[in-house]
């Protein structure tokens, strides 16, 4: 019986290993990793959702889902690009992303996006990740807006009607009312029911974005391209308005000074405020999520200043340029914000799509939670100044937010903070 030689035997098996291994590695799937600020349960379920009908359609390109929060993402970004481990595929917001594609960080979209999405995203929106050169640095796909949250029970108490979104408030009727619905309501010389409150615990983006109604920008560029901060009568008005209210009328409880819109609810549910001005659109979730039964609540159309309008910075997606899989991610992008995907997302964060195919479906529409006139305050949304500013996320966090919380905490004057805003911030931005 003809032997078989040990040298020729290991040979055949080192070809069949080969053969078996190189069969694998064909086979493996293309693996992405998607980085999500979701951070609201719903919100969170539906992007991973999302994710989990991508990956039961493309078993060849496998996404990974890794939720980061806002707190973090600046600096887990800016680590991952200076390592080069990057995400493929990122969700933030559009004033970071024209910033990180200035800088090399993220792959330009504007020739490679689809028919379809280019068609279907409005245009505003567009502008919000469009830089002066015409680079597409991100899809914009979530849109806020500012709202009123009203209590409908102390409205009805003191005779207070609620406007419409036909014939909206300006900010003077507002604080009118809010003087009807502050009250001692037993009598020992103590405000135990304040007609409104502001959650100012991080209020630089929403004072930025309330400001544009008053056609405040606060940022301005100058004839050799530089930029300065500029706080001027009307940058001042919305700072007045809140400290008048909270310091000289006493129509704004001081709760928020160290509390977040959301935090305030407590209060609110308690009939503590009759109002929480400013607040993102959002929150209307924690309500259904967390009012007691028996609790009436509304939405109040956009206060008019000199507009409606409103600053706003959309949430977006983008695909990093040292990503290695290029194609995958921009075929997942496109899945995950298709239109019917794009809705499923803004209900789950409580916020708009910014495809006008998602934006006009019913769901959008209803009285429930009023979506409806949430809806109505979107149309008012515009790009304010501030997202085209060079570091701005320095300044927010470095100059802007520990002036605002001294001015709203009643340390300094208006004039003051403005002095420091102009001074500190155009050293900061110019950097």
């Amino acid at each position: 019986m003809p032997s078989i030689r040990l040298p020729h035997a290991l040979g055949v098996l080192f070809v069949l290993s080969a053969l078996f291994v190189g069969a694998a590695q064909a086979q493996a799937p293309v693996q992405l990793r998607f980085v999500s600020l979701a951070w609201q349960p719903q919100a969170i379920e539906a992007a991973q959702s999302v994710v989990a009908d991508w990956n039961a359609q493309n078993p060849d390109v496998q996404v990974e889902f890794q939720q980061v929060d806002w707190g973090s993402i600046h600096d887990y970004l800016v680590t991952s690009f200076e390592t080069r481990s990057v995400p493929d595929v990122f969700h933030y917001e559009s004033s970071a992303i024209l910033d990180f594609g200035a800088r090399g960080y993220l792959t330009e979209l504007s020739s490679i996006l689809s028919d379809d999405l280019r068609s279907d995203v409005v245009p505003g929106a567009w502008e919000s990740v469009t830089d002066a050169d015409g680079n597409v640095w991100g899809v914009p796909f979530l849109w806020e807006s500012l709202i009123v949250l009203y209590n409908r029970d102390l409205f009805e108490e003191a005779g207070v009607e609620a406007p419409t979104i036909d014939d909206p408030w300006t900010w003077d009727e507002m604080r009118a009312a809010a003087a009807e619905l502050t009250r001692d309501t037993d009598g020992d010389g103590q405000i135990d029911q304040y007609g409104a409150a502001f959650g100012l615990r991080s209020p630089v983006n929403r004072i930025l974005n309330l400001a544009v109604g008053f056609g405040g920008d606060f940022f301005y560029r100058r004839d050799d391209g530089s930029w300065e901060v500029r706080v001027g009568d009307a940058e001042r008005e919305i700072l007045t308005i809140i400290t008048e209210m909270m310091f000289e009328e006493a129509t704004a409880s001081p709760d928020g000074v160290g509390l977040s819109g959301p935090e305030l609810f407590p209060g609110f549910f308690e009939g503590r405020y009759a109002m929480l001005p400013g607040i993102g659109v959002w929150a209307r979730q924690q309500i259904v999520e967390n009012a007691p039964e028996g609790f009436h609540w509304g939405v109040l159309p956009p206060l008019v200043a000199e507009t409606q309008e409103q600053g706003s910075a959309t949430q977006t997606l983008s695909i990093s340029a040292a990503s290695t899989n290029q194609e995958e991610a921009l075929a997942f992008m496109e899945f995950f914000l298709n239109s019917q995907n794009m809705a499923t997302l803004a209900q789950g964060d409580w916020l708009f799509p910014t495809r006008a195919s998602s934006f006009d479906l019913p769901e959008f529409q209803t009285e429930e939670a009023g979506w409806d006139v949430a809806t109505e305050s979107a149309r008012h949304l515009r790009l304010a100044a501030f997202q085209r500013v060079p570091n701005f996320a320095e300044f927010r966090s470095r100059v802007a937010t520990p002036i605002l919380q001294e001015l709203f905490a009643g340390r300094i004057t208006v004039d003051q903070a403005a002095e420091r805003l102009e001074q500190e911030g155009t050293s900061t931005i110019n950097r």
